[in-house]
């Protein structure tokens, strides 16, 4: 019986807490009186399923189900985790997690997303104030990994330990706060910036498109994947972080910025702010900005998990718990299931469908299924043998988008010696053919970067193979390599 999630609340917030728990396997169950809370939540989760799987080089679990409680106690009744998000009002919050209290079991952890309230704050009145914490999250929940986890004073440290380690399973970072505090620590920062930004509109000094120039053009890049010390420390130079806050500390007394105090915001800047961001992107609706934003999110979270950087090893990290692909269900069957995976954005060209190359780079990843199933795998390599790839065919019959599952199957044609051949095919989700890729690799020692025969043990493996896909229809001999 798989787990289950009970969301109250489906706004933007609880619509990706919902596809954060659903697309990792658990079914979810949404509270909310909202009479369009099921359509919107459902276009928050087809933006989820399209950009989530895209993150990872391996398939997702099987979805869960997802269901509309017509109350919380429906909702919350034999759930695993229950997430409050309900708006930033405090007297609805306590009425809201009163009810939950009251219906949820009694170890059930019940996180809250709120931005601003603490913790001793939320537990007014209710019976088992231990369990009740922040969980707060950053939009899109769905994507960004990010979790403020505020225990607060008498937590029960048990359940705050238990929650943390749900949330690594769905693909989260918990960042333990050790002590309460208004808007607990990050949100903290986009008050700062918040504040600023307003003035320097007030004062006629940016524009919205000017001010968010500023921060994604630069520091927002460095913030991306280094933060704010060791931006720093960087521009400390050799002599570091002592040598930064001696050069610039003095700064802090010059009056630069106007952190303690904020514009009103008249009726008349708020005009003027919201003209300022409608010419800025009041041409795109509010699901093609989303769109934007996932798919820029997902192209830089790829390239920092590439690297194991900042948010992209707390990816690479869940994406090592996500099941390998079985090589082969039984011997002689069927060709090998290699390879499932979502296309990534980053995949695709100025066409919109996927570049050729990466045709290539999904044969390659298919083969070293191969050789790690008959043990020329990572131990093997760290011996110092290996397969290399001496010749690739690719046919191309069908386009391939961003956000399509694709499927691999491979067929060992040869495995004598030290030849290893090997035909792919790779499908669409429909089970259209999409491409086809045949490789030629040869055994080699990579002491000597020449060809030599592959250790007893790997070559009986490879024999049992051959054999077994021998039984098999061959490819026909028009698209073989020659």
């Amino acid at each position: 019986m798989g787990r289950k999630a009970a969301i109250i609340g489906g706004g933007v917030i609880g619509g990706g807490w919902a596809a954060r728990f659903l697309l990792n396997g658990w079914d979810v169950a949404v509270a909310d009186p909202d009479p369009e809370a099921e359509r919107k939540i459902g276009e928050v989760l087809a933006g989820a399923r399209r950009a989530l799987p895209m993150l990872y080089d391996r398939a997702m679990p099987e979805a869960g189900k997802l269901s509309f409680a017509a109350s919380i106690a429906e909702a919350v009744a034999g759930a695993d985790w229950v997430q409050e998000s309900v708006p930033e009002r405090l007297p609805l919050k306590h009425k809201v997690i009163a009810e939950i209290e009251g219906a949820a079991a009694p170890d059930t952890p019940i996180g809250s997303s709120t931005s601003g309230f603490r913790p001793s704050a939320l537990r007014e009145g209710v019976r088992r104030p231990g369990r009740i914490f922040v969980a707060h999250p950053f939009n899109p929940v769905y994507l960004l990994p990010l979790v403020e986890v505020v225990p607060g004073p008498n937590a029960d440290l048990s359940v705050i330990e238990a929650a943390e380690a749900i949330l690594r399973q769905i693909g989260m970072a918990p960042l333990r706060v050790r002590a309460e505090i208004d808007a607990h620590i990050a949100d903290r920062f986009l008050e700062a910036v918040w504040r600023e930004a307003l003035w320097l509109i007030k004062d006629g000094i940016a524009t919205t498109e000017e001010i968010d120039e500023a921060i994604r053009l630069g520091f927002g890049l460095r913030w991306a994947q280094m933060g704010l010390f060791e931006t720093y420390r960087i521009a400390g130079g050799e002599a570091g972080m002592a040598h930064f806050i001696a050069q610039f500390g003095p700064a802090l007394a010059w009056p630069w910025t106007k952190l303690m105090d904020v514009p009103e915001l008249t009726p008349e800047l708020t005009a003027e702010i919201a003209r300022q961001s409608d010419a800025q992107s009041g041409h795109l609706s509010i699901r093609a900005l989303e769109a934007l934003r996932d798919d820029n999110l997902v192209s830089i979270l790829r390239a920092l998990k590439a690297r194991s950087s900042a948010a992209g090893a707390v990816i690479a990290a869940h994406e090592a718990t996500l099941p390998e692909p079985e090589p082969e269900p039984e011997p002689g069957g069927g060709p090998m299931e290699t390879l499932q995976r979502t296309v990534p954005i980053d995949w695709t060209d100025v066409n919109g469908h996927m570049n050729e190359s990466r045709y290539g780079q999904v044969v390659s990843d298919a083969s070293e299924v191969v050789m790690a199933a008959i043990g020329a795998d990572a131990g093997y390599i760290a011996r110092g043998l290996s397969y290399f790839t001496v010749d690739t065919r690719i046919r191309y019959l069908a386009e391939l988008l961003a956000g399509e599952t694709i499927r691999v199957t491979t067929q060992v044609l040869e495995g004598g010696g030290k030849k290893l051949r090997l035909f792919h095919r790779i499908y669409k989700e429909d089970g259209t053919e999409a491409a086809t890729g045949e490789q030629l690799l040869l055994h080699v020692s990579l002491k000597t970067r020449r060809t030599c025969n592959p250790l007893e043990t790997v070559a009986q493996k490879l024999d049992a193979l051959v054999g077994a896909h021998a039984r098999l229809p061959r490819p026909d001999a028009s698209i073989l390599l020659r």
